[in-house]
């Protein structure tokens, strides 16, 4: 059985009014095509939900007892209804980004602020969580997009790359490299080393494109740059992080300097899930974000 949405329209209007003629010419419908509704949707659930007199309609008990059921259950429908229109027209809605922190700190404020003077209803929810963790967040669903480093596996997902990041050596403020603009892979590698954390894509990437040089000599590893930045001011060691970092050593008081002929180059860039249709919120990020990379090329 199923009654429809006109059908308990009327019922609700004959049921605010004296008379079905008052009804229908509130619903701007005949009164015959008001009954016929009427007795549809009481033939559907098996009974007279009004008693009917020539001067006057009332609700039979029946009809009382539903009466607030129906009226709960059209309020929950154009809610509902309003709710999607609401999300389709960007009225209200949320957006689930997914950022690795040297980005989310750098660049993600920027493009969010963006976004909501624009689109002020939509409530944003920021992952800052490591590469790894962010690519399972948007495969996941947790997540609608993520930015990171370009993935080396990029199944079930798609990127957009957005700019190359240029790895540079960050060392003490003190520390004797320092006085040199530029230092290379062998100084580094004779360096004590402060790497992300076993497992990391960036740290197998690192471990890789140096090791011509000599293997790192690692004295800890972290998941955070931030911590990293941390164990170099307290003098650990150095290390290599991305120049989306860059304001962050600065700020801690660390040196930060190129690496001469530098193979540590990654692209940034923007993703999500290949899984069809995404939510409008979702969509409207992702081509602001290409547009404004588009203009700024």
């Amino acid at each position: 059985m199923s009654i429809s949405y006109r059908n308990m329209q009327a019922f609700l209007c004959v049921a605010e009014s004296s008379t079905f003629a008052e009804a229908a010419e509130k619903l701007f419908v005949t009164q015959p095509a008001l009954s016929s509704s009427i007795k549809k949707m009481e033939e559907q659930l098996g009974g007279q939900l009004f008693s009917r007199t020539t001067r006057r309609v009332q609700l039979t008990p029946e009809g009382e007892t539903f009466l607030p059921q129906a009226k709960r259950l059209m309020h929950e429908w154009d809610d509902a209804v309003e709710g999607v229109q609401n999300l389709f027209a960007m009225a209200q809605g949320r957006l689930s980004v997914a950022a690795m922190p040297s980005f989310a700190e750098s660049k993600l404020p920027g493009i969010l602020v963006q976004f909501h003077q624009q689109f002020p209803n939509i409530r944003v929810r920021v992952h800052d969580v490591i590469m790894e963790e962010t690519l399972q967040a948007v495969l996941s669903g947790r997540a609608d997009i993520g930015f990171c480093f370009e993935p080396e596996s990029k199944d079930n997902l798609e990127f957009f790359p957005l700019f190359n990041d240029r790895f540079v050596a960050v060392m003490p403020a003190d520390h004797p490299l320092g006085a040199s603009r530029t230092i290379t892979l062998e100084d580094i590698v004779s360096q004590p080393f402060i790497s992300p954390n076993r497992g990391s894509s960036v740290r197998q990437w690192t471990e890789i494109l140096t090791a011509e040089y000599g293997p790192l000599n690692i004295v800890a590893e972290t998941g955070q740059y931030g911590t990293i930045g941390q164990l170099i001011a307290h003098g650990l060691g150095i290390s290599v992080v991305p120049s989306l970092c860059l304001e962050q050593m600065l700020r801690k008081g660390l040196i930060c300097r190129d690496i001469e002929n530098s193979p540590l180059v990654k692209r940034v860039g923007m993703v999500r899930a290949n899984r069809g249709t995404t939510a409008v919120a979702a969509q409207t990020l992702w081509q602001q974000v290409v547009s404004n990379h588009s203009t700024n090329l």
